[in-house]
C-alpha cells in the first residue's frame, strides 16, 4: 500500500496537509545524495542526431500507442487537480453555461495547428498545462505557449503542473537515454522533460505572460511493505496574460 509522507531533503518550504497527505512547495529544487550527483555527471552521452531527429518524427505515433496501452490501465483520479487549483473547481460550478452539450471537443498538436481555428482570440477562462508540455521538445515549448496566448482572456491564467528537476522519473533513466539537458527518452520512444523553476518562468515570460505562482512540490511515496521511498518533484506554477495598456485605463 502506498501513501504519501513528507520529503527530507526540501529547504525553506511550506508544508500541506490534504486528508494524511503530506507535500511541501518552494523555490529550492531537491537536493541529490552524493551517489545521485555522480550517476548524473557521469552520464552525458547523448542519443544519436540520426535517432533524435527519428524520436521527433514518430512523436504522435509513440504517444498514440502509449495511450493504446494504457487506456485502462494507467490514468487514475487523484482528486488533487481541484485541491490545487481551486480555478477549475469555481470554474465549473459557478458558470450556469456549463453544458457537456457547450463543449467543443477537438484535437489538435499545439506546436502547429492555430487554436483560433476551433476557438475565438481572447475566449478562454482558464488553460491547463498538465504533464503536458513535458513531452514536447524543448525547441518547440514556445510555440505551445504563443498558441494558447492567443486565446486567453486577458487576466486570465495557464495552470500548469509538470515534472520538476531530479523526479525520481529522471533519476531511473538508463545510460543512453538523454537527449539533451534534462530531456530523456523512454524505452517506447516517448520522451520526457524535468523542468527548472528558472526555465519555465522564462519560457512564459517570454511569451508575454506574467508569473503569478511558480513552485516546486516535492512529495515522497512510501511502499511500507517493501520499505521503498521514493522522492517525487513537480514544478506546479500559475501564469497570467496580462491586461493590455488600453483595459488597464479603462478599468
Amino acid at each position: 500500500m502506498f501513501q504519501e509522507n513528507t520529503s527530507a531533503n526540501c529547504l525553506n518550504m511550506t508544508t500541506s496537509t490534504e486528508g494524511g497527505t503530506f507535500q511541501k512547495k518552494g523555490h529550492r529544487a531537491r537536493i541529490l545524495s552524493p551517489e545521485e550527483a555522480e550517476r548524473l555527471v557521469k552520464d552525458q552521452v547523448l542519443v544519436s542526431e540520426f535517432k533524435q531527429l527519428k524520436l521527433e518524427k514518430e512523436a504522435q505515433k509513440n504517444w498514440d500507442l502509449f495511450y493504446k496501452r494504457n487506456s485502462t490501465n494507467f490514468f487514475k483520479d487523484r482528486h488533487w487537480t481541484t485541491r490545487e487549483f481551486q480555478e477549475l473547481k469555481a470554474c465549473r460550478e459557478k458558470n450556469a453555461l456549463y453544458s457537456t452539450e457547450r463543449c467543443k471537443v477537438f484535437q489538435c498538436d499545439l506546436t502547429k495547428d492555430d487554436l483560433l481555428e476551433n476557438i475565438p482570440a481572447d475566449s478562454v477562462d482558464v488553460v491547463t498545462l498538465i504533464f503536458v508540455l513535458s513531452a514536447i521538445h524543448p525547441d518547440k515549448m514556445h510555440l505551445v505557449l504563443k498558441n494558447i496566448y492567443k486565446v486567453l482572456k486577458p487576466g486570465k491564467c495557464v495552470l500548469f503542473r509538470d515534472y520538476g528537476l531530479y523526479d525520481h522519473a529522471m533519476l531511473r533513466f538508463k545510460s543512453g537515454s538523454k537527449l539533451g539537458e534534462n530531456f530523456y527518452v523512454r524505452q517506447d520512444g516517448t520522451r520526457s522533460y524535468f523542468f527548472t523553476e528558472e526555465f519555465l518562468s522564462q519560457l512564459f515570460k517570454a511569451e508575454g505572460y506574467e508569473q503569478v505562482v511558480n513552485e516546486y512540490v516535492q512529495r515522497e511515496t512510501v511502499n511500507r511493505k517493501e520499505d521503498l521511498r521514493v522522492p517525487r518533484v513537480f514544478l506546479q506554477s500559475k501564469f497570467q496574460k496580462p491586461f493590455s495598456k488600453t483595459e488597464v485605463l479603462a478599468d
